[in-house]
Parts: C-alpha cells; sequence; structure tokens
C-alpha cells in the first residue's frame, strides 16, 4: 500500500491574543462553553473559522466591544471549524462568522447586524436590558414620539417583588429581539399607576401596543394566551413604522428592489451612532414623517410633535384608545430667545454643507450666553433676516466698515450632533455686509443682487424655483402654513421613507449621485422605479426639517419642479486633443449645443456595431475643419441624458446644426453609413440659407461674396478628398478584380477536386462491394476445404482398412493353395491311412483337411474384413 500523501490538519492556534476578554476555545470544545454559560447571566458566543476574511474582519470588532462590556457580559469565541473539535461535529453553519447571545436560560438570539463594533454593543445592551423603565410623563413621551413602534406593560411591584406576568413580558422583549435583529420594537414597562391611566392601562399585567395614526390596542388576554410568544407575536403583526432602517449586506440581495417595488422611495443617509444618547436628526425626521402622514389631524399626533419640537405644552390629559379630550393650543413662541438651523456662506473656511444647528439668538446685556437644546424655535419673520444674512446666492463680498460688532462665537466647522451659540442682528435687504478677519468675528453679510454682465453664448436651462428657494427669494410669503400636514393622503405619489446609515452604506449614496469627497456624509434621494427617474437634495443644502418638507413638497406637485438627476462619468478622464470629443452628462450642454455644428454619435461598449464605424468618423473628423466642426460620441450606458436627446436604439446618429440646434436631424436608419453619406448629410442639413436668421436678414453683397468664397473653397477641398477618395476606390477596384480571379480559379479548382473525390468515392464503394464479395467467397471456400479435409481423412481411414484386408485376403488365397496342394498329398495318403483306425475330431470349427486351425487373431481379423468390405459397399 502506497504511502499517504496529503499532509495532516495543523493544529488549532489561538485566534484572539491571551490579553484579550475574549475567551478563546480554538479546539472546539463546545461542551465547555456549554458549562460556563450556565454560570453567566447574559453570553455571547462568537462561532468562527480561522480561514473566514469575514471572521478576520469582525475579531477586531468583537475585542472592541468585549472590551467595554467584559466586566458585565461572558464573550467566548469558538472554532467552528477544527474537525476534531465537538463544535464541528455538533454545529452545521453555512456561513462565518455567527454570533449568539444567550440570556440566562433563554437562547441563543442570533445577531445578525453589521460587524460593527457600536452595533454589536448596541445589540448586546439591548438583550441585557430588554425592557425601558419609564418613571416620568417626559420618559413616556419621548418613548411614545420615537420613530420605532414601542409596547409598554404596567406592573405594580408594590405588592410582590416579582408581579404575575411580568417575567412572561420580559420574555416576550426577548422573543421579540430574536425574530427581530434589528430591534425595531421596543418594550417599556411603567410602573406607576398615574402614569399608567395616560395610556389606558388600569389592571396590573396589561400590555399596551402604541401606534401614531391608526388605534393603538391593548393585549385581548381573554381572546389570547398570556404567554410570551402570543405577545411578541401580537406586537409584530400589528405594529406601525413611521420609516424603516435597511441594512444591504452587500451580496446578492433583492432587499432594495422589493422595497422600491412599493412606490417611490425617499432614501435618507445619516451618520448614526447607536450607543449615541441623543439624535437630533433623527428627531427631526421623525418629526417630518408624523406631520406627512397626519392626515387626520390628530391631538395625539400634535401633541408628540410638540414634545419633539421641545415646545412647552400642559400636562398629557390622556392618550386613551378612544378619541382624547380637546388639548389647548400650545403657547406662543416667545420672540427672544428662540432656536433655528440656517446655512453658512461659501467663503474661506466656511462651507455652505457646514450648518450651525441650532442658531441661539440671545441678545442680552451680559453678552452672549449658551442657550438650552430645548429653547423653542424661532418663526420665519423672526429668522427671516438671519437667514437672508447667511444664506448667500454669490460669492461677492462688500467690505464696510462698522463700528458695532454684535455677531461673534462662529467655528470653522460644525457637528450636527453639538449645539452653538451665536448673536446675530437683524440686517435689512440690500445693506452690505462685512468680514473682519482680523478680528476673526464673521459679521453677518447681506447679499447685493447685482446681474451678470457677460453674456453667454448659450444660455443655461432655465428652472422653475424650488420651494426652497422661495424662503430665501420671498420672506414675507408665509412658509409655516400646515400644508405639508397630511400631505401623503392628498398626493398619488407617496413616499415611504428610509434610513441607512452613511457611514456603512455610503456607495449607494454615490450611486444614486451623491459627492464621493464630503465632510458631512448626509445625502437625501427619491427613487421613483415606475417613472424611471430620481431626485436628489441639493448636497449644497443643510439636511434639516425645511428642506427636507421643501424636497417632499416638490415631489408631491403635479408639475414638479425638481429636475431628474442624471448620472455621468466623469469628463477629467477623457483628454479634448482628440479628434473625436467623448461627451459626458456634465459636458454634454457645452459640447453639443454651443455654436457649431455638431455630429454626435450615440454608442455603448456592449453594442457590437459601433466599433465598425470608428475608423469612419475618425476619417470625418480629419476631413472637417475642427473650429467650425465637432464630431462627438457619447457612451449611454454610462451617461444620462434628458428624455429629450435619448434615442431608442444604437448606434444613432443626430446632426445638431449651429444656431439651430432645435432642428437637430437623425441619420436616416436605412442609409448605410459611410463617409460619402455622413459628408453627403451635413452638407444638406447645414445649409447657412435655410437658417431662419439669415432669411430675416437679407445678406450684403460682401457677405455673399466672402460665403461664396468660403463655400467654394469648401467645394474644392472636398473634391479633392472625393478625388482621393475615387483613387482609392479605383484601387480598391483593381485589387478586387484580382481577388475575384483568383477566387475564380480557386472555385474551379474546387469543382475538380470534387469531381475526383465523388470519384474516388464511388472506386471505394466498389472495390468495398468487391472486397464484402471475396470475403463471402473466402468463407464459402474455406467450409468446402474443411468438409473435403473431413472426407480425405475418412477416405485414408478406409484405405488404412482395405490394405489391411487385402493382406489377410493374400494370407487366405496363400493359405487356401496351400490346402489345395495339401488335399492332393492326402488323397495319395488315404489309402495307406484305410488301415489305421479314425481318430475323433473336436467339435468346434470345421477344419480343411491337412491345416491346423487359425489362431483367434486371424478369425477376428478377417470378421472386421467383412465387416469392412460390407461397409464399402
Amino acid at each position: 500500500r502506497a504511502k499517504d500523501v496529503i499532509i495532516p490538519a495543523k493544529p488549532p492556534v489561538s485566534f484572539f491574543s491571551p490579553r484579550s476578554p475574549v475567551l478563546d476555545l480554538f479546539q472546539g470544545q463546545l461542551d465547555y462553553a456549554e458549562y460556563i454559560r450556565r454560570d453567566s447571566e447574559v453570553v455571547l458566543l462568537f462561532f468562527y473559522a480561522p480561514w473566514c476574511g469575514q471572521s478576520i474582519a469582525a475579531r477586531a470588532e468583537i475585542q472592541q466591544a468585549a472590551s467595554r462590556l467584559s466586566d458585565q457580559v461572558l464573550f467566548v469565541a469558538i472554532n467552528c471549524w477544527w474537525n476534531q473539535g465537538k463544535c464541528r461535529k455538533q454545529k452545521h453553519f453555512f456561513y462565518f462568522p455567527v454570533i449568539y447571545l444567550y440570556h440566562r436560560s433563554f437562547g441563543p438570539i442570533e445577531y445578525k447586524g453589521p460587524m460593527s463594533a457600536v452595533y454589536i454593543e448596541k445589540f448586546v445592551r439591548r438583550v441585557m436590558k430588554p425592557l425601558l423603565y419609564i418613571p416620568s410623563q417626559s420618559e413616556l413621551l419621548d418613548f411614545l414620539s420615537n420613530y420605532e413602534p414601542g409596547v409598554l406593560g404596567y406592573f405594580e411591584f408594590s405588592g410582590s417583588p416579582q408581579p404575575p406576568g411580568y417575567l412572561t413580558f420580559f420574555t416576550s422583549a426577548l422573543h421579540s429581539l430574536k425574530k427581530d435583529y434589528l430591534g425595531t420594537v421596543r418594550f417599556g414597562v411603567i410602573t406607576n399607576k398615574h402614569l399608567a391611566k395616560l395610556v389606558s392601562l388600569v389592571h396590573s399585567g396589561s400590555v399596551y401596543l402604541h401606534r401614531h395614526f391608526n388605534t393603538s390596542l391593548v393585549f385581548p388576554r381573554e381572546v389570547l394566551n398570556y404567554t410570551a410568544e402570543n405577545i411578541c407575536k401580537w406586537a409584530l403583526e400589528n405594529q406601525e413604522t413611521l420609516f424603516r432602517w435597511l441594512q444591504p449586506h452587500g451580496g446578492k440581495s433583492l432587499l432594495l428592489n422589493n422595497e422600491l417595488k412599493k412606490g417611490p422611495a425617499l432614501f435618507l443617509f445619516i451618520p448614526f451612532n447607536p450607543l449615541a444618547e441623543s439624535h437630533p436628526l433623527i428627531d427631526e425626521i421623525t418629526e417630518v414623517a408624523l406631520e406627512y402622514n397626519n392626515c387626520h389631524g390628530d391631538q395625539v399626533v400634535e401633541r408628540l410633535l410638540q414634545h419633539l419640537r421641545r415646545v412647552d405644552a400642559p400636562v398629557l390629559e390622556s392618550l386613551a384608545l378612544e378619541a382624547p379630550a380637546q388639548l389647548p393650543d400650545p403657547p406662543l413662541i416667545t420672540a427672544s430667545p428662540c432656536c433655528n438651523t440656517v446655512v453658512l456662506p461659501q467663503w474661506h473656511s466656511f462651507s455652505r454643507t457646514h450648518n450651525v444647528c441650532e442658531l441661539c439668538v440671545n441678545q442680552t446685556a451680559g453678552g452672549v450666553k449658551p442657550s438650552s437644546v430645548s429653547m423653542p424655535q424661532c418663526s420665519f419673520f423672526e429668522m427671516a433676516a438671519a437667514l437672508d444674512s447667511f444664506y448667500l446666492k454669490e460669492q461677492t463680498f462688500y467690505h464696510v466698515a462698522s463700528d458695532s460688532i454684535e455677531c461673534s462665537n462662529f467655528l470653522t466647522s460644525y457637528s450636527p450632533f453639538s449645539y452653538y451659540t451665536a448673536c446675530c442682528r437683524t440686517i435689512s435687504r440690500g445693506v452690505a455686509g462685512f468680514i473682519d478677519s482680523e478680528q476673526g468675528v464673521f459679521e453677518a453679510p447681506t447679499v447685493a443682487f447685482s446681474s451678470l454682465e457677460k453674456k453667454c453664448e448659450v444660455d443655461a436651462p432655465s428652472s422653475v424655483p424650488h420651494i426652497e428657494e422661495n424662503r430665501y427669494f420671498f420672506p414675507g410669503v408665509d412658509m409655516t402654513s400646515t400644508n405639508f400636514t397630511g400631505l401623503s393622503c392628498r398626493t398619488n405619489k407617496t413616499l415611504n421613507i428610509y434610513l441607512l446609515d452613511s457611514n456603512l452604506f455610503w456607495l449607494y449614496a454615490e450611486r444614486l449621485g451623491a459627492p464621493s469627497s464630503t465632510q458631512v456624509k448626509e445625502f437625501a434621494a427619491i427613487v421613483d422605479v415606475k417613472e424611471e427617474s430620481h431626485y436628489i437634495l441639493d448636497p449644497k443644502q443643510a439636511l434639516m426639517k425645511l428642506t427636507l418638507e421643501s424636497f417632499i413638497q416638490n415631489f408631491s406637485v403635479l408639475y414638479s419642479p425638481l429636475k431628474r438627476h442624471l448620472i455621468g462619468s466623469d469628463s477629467a478622464q477623457f483628454p479634448s486633443q482628440h479628434l473625436i470629443t467623448e461627451v459626458t452628462t456634465d459636458t454634454f450642454w457645452e459640447v453639443v449645443l454651443q455654436k457649431q455644428d455638431v455630429l454626435l454619435l450615440y454608442y455603448a461598449p456592449w453594442c457590437g456595431f459601433c466599433p465598425s464605424l470608428n475608423h469612419v468618423f475618425i476619417q470625418l473628423a480629419r476631413n472637417l475643419p475642427m473650429d467650425t466642426f465637432t464630431v462627438a460620441r457619447i457612451d449611454v450606458s454610462q451617461n444620462d441624458l434628458p428624455w429629450e436627446f435619448m434615442v431608442d436604439r444604437l448606434p444613432t446618429v443626430l446632426f445638431f446644426p449651429c444656431n439651430r440646434k432645435d432642428l437637430s436631424v437623425k441619420y436616416p436608419e436605412d442609409l448605410p453609413i459611410t463617409l460619402p453619406n455622413l459628408l453627403r448629410f451635413i452638407l444638406h442639413h447645414s445649409d447657412p440659407a435655410s437658417s431662419p436668421q439669415n432669411m430675416a436678414n437679407s445678406p450684403t453683397k460682401e457677405c455673399l461674396q466672402s460665403e461664396a468664397v468660403l463655400q467654394q473653397g469648401h467645394i474644392s477641398h472636398l473634391e479633392r478628398e472625393i478625388q482621393k477618395l475615387r483613387a482609392e476606390i479605383s484601387s480598391l477596384q483593381r485589387a478586387q478584380v484580382q481577388v475575384e480571379s483568383q477566387l475564380s480559379s480557386a472555385r474551379r479548382d474546387e469543382h475538380r477536386l470534387r469531381r475526383q473525390q465523388r470519384a474516388l468515392e464511388e472506386q471505394h464503394s466498389l472495390l468495398r462491394a468487391h472486397s464484402e464479395q471475396l470475403q463471402a467467397l473466402y468463407e464459402q471456400k474455406t467450409r468446402e476445404l474443411q468438409e473435403l479435409a473431413r472426407k480425405l481423412q475418412e477416405l485414408a481411414d478406409a484405405s488404412e482398412n482395405l490394405l489391411t484386408e487385402n493382406t489377410w485376403l493374400k494370407i487366405l488365397v496363400a493359405t487356401m493353395e496351400r490346402k489345395l496342394e495339401g488335399r492332393d498329398g492326402a488323397e495319395s495318403l488315404a489309402a495307406r491311412r484305410e488301415v489305421r483306425p479314425k481318430q475323433p475330431e473336436p467339435s468346434g470349427t470345421p477344419q480343411l483337411p491337412g491345416s491346423s486351425p487359425p489362431p483367434a487373431n486371424v478369425s477376428a481379423t478377417l470378421v472386421s474384413e467383412r465387416n469392412n468390405e460390407n461397409r464399402t459397399d
């Protein structure tokens, strides 16, 4: 037996460092993991394979989470790939890594979220404390105004340390985490009887499911059994979501496709920290979603909106299932102090993408004082001048001397999760501001609107002003109306709102049109699959409540002023000195619609016919003057264009004549794309006499002469080119004749060879038939020879027998002759013997007189000879 050539597996080594707080069972000791799990309250099991790249990437994240929670949670890593370990023998995972969490005896709860330390830590903390304790009305409002659906349970702990049903409710929260790893349903506990009455909970053990727009529900204990599985199933089936978090895993998935099929979708990419205690941007998005879906003006929703806006309101009366009592109107917002969000101008270190979150105006005698986060917002009328001061439409600044400096405490960069204080004074329109760079103080400048003196050759496409632009152009218009409230029920283009973490999924935002290099990763886009278009919020605008509402309103109106976002390739990668100009989405306007004749080719890399036209267009670009004519092409697979400039087949050629771009002509589809045809097509449609301007203005004699000379020069140039082409055509024709003669001789040789082949095939068939006949004759003769040989063998045997018989006959004849001779002698002696007495003869075979009896073998031989004679006869 040959020796094994397979190297045995190397023994496993430790996956985590010895100083790591993670207990590494690198030999797959699953039984030991089960043993130590019984003594810990919360355990995280990390099943890994040492060769798995995702396991290696998640190792640092697990170690980081373990360093923060090792005093409360037991982190255990198990090598589930070692073939001699029990984990490999008992567990059969289809992917790695796998994370299981156990809360005492409950589990496993599998974690399927992003392999990031903050997300893992957040999920572990949710497993550690699946219930939120709500002791006050403020925290109750925080719980109910959250975008995630909430389930509340009321339990009285005064009678017993563990009231009836509490453990079941606790287990139902763990069941929810087991079924939904995103943890979209939150579970809370109320112990105050008066606080429980606000959500219609009277009896201990009651469970309440809060819904913003539909009727909230109480768990029907008389219909369903009070079990953890039933409570979890009831909450998940009846939940109501404002918007969803999407976490595509990066592989082949239909997650985004299934969501886009439901209708137009608003994707919001925001930087999200799961461990942060507050998320101001998500609160603003929640406020937008509540107003957008509040179709009936529910008072409970209005109260939650007031709480989100940090507006002081009277004590909550009731959030009962029935129609709540009419709440008194909230108090009017005071003029000062107030908070708002504005956009900084684009100048030096300031950028329009940086925004001052909660710009607090606090004009006091003692100077600038920081304001609290819960300060009410200013109305538009109160902040119109401040917005005009900070939002600059042009990059023109005027340095005007001033004695009073009232604005200060501005920073060069701002974080959306921090709050800064600034003191601003009101400046009317038309008054110029200044920037005092020496003192480092930013004085709120205003815009000095001026018209551009330089007139462009081709005007840029005009756009309808957006609603968010109207806020700055027309400050007198009341923008605080309730047109946005309940908009989802008044339009056929209802939006589904989705949130994505820009720290993890910014690649999707870049594919939708977000800038690749940006300091603040905030982006909003509306994707409408049915209309095959999507729109993006201007990246220069801050992502906040006002801009989101305006963006949604612009999309919802009948004639939307939003423009379809066009995705194009980078124009910097195409050099401009080539004969054929490469057009992209960004350069289409300046290249195609400028004051030149432009011949544009639409192509795509997957089009097999398009590369065959390259030499034609290169020769055309060499023949035409580059100062008055442009030969261009565009890759429509990588560059979007407005619908009026798209084509339905490839390749397609469009001609845009000079000064008459609206009279663009398509090259005929039934005409071959050749150089003479293209020249004829261009000359026919670029005739300046058909221009409307030339028809309106009568040309002068000098103009006509110069035009005639120019046309004559063009004609002579084209005639020379045509002569060259004719010479090439004649040479090609001669070559064609030679090739045809060679082809004819080759065809004759081919016919001759075919005839010879047929003759050879006929001879081959005859020879094959003759060979078959000879084979049959050979077999017949072989059989005859075999029969003849058998007969000859028989004749030989018979001849040997005849020879033996002949010998015996000779012997018999000789014997008979001797007997005859002996008879004669006997007769002579008879007389002499008569005197003698006669002796008796023996019985048996008669014997001749005077002869002795033949031997026994001789008699037998005679018998066989007789038999042979009879057989021969």
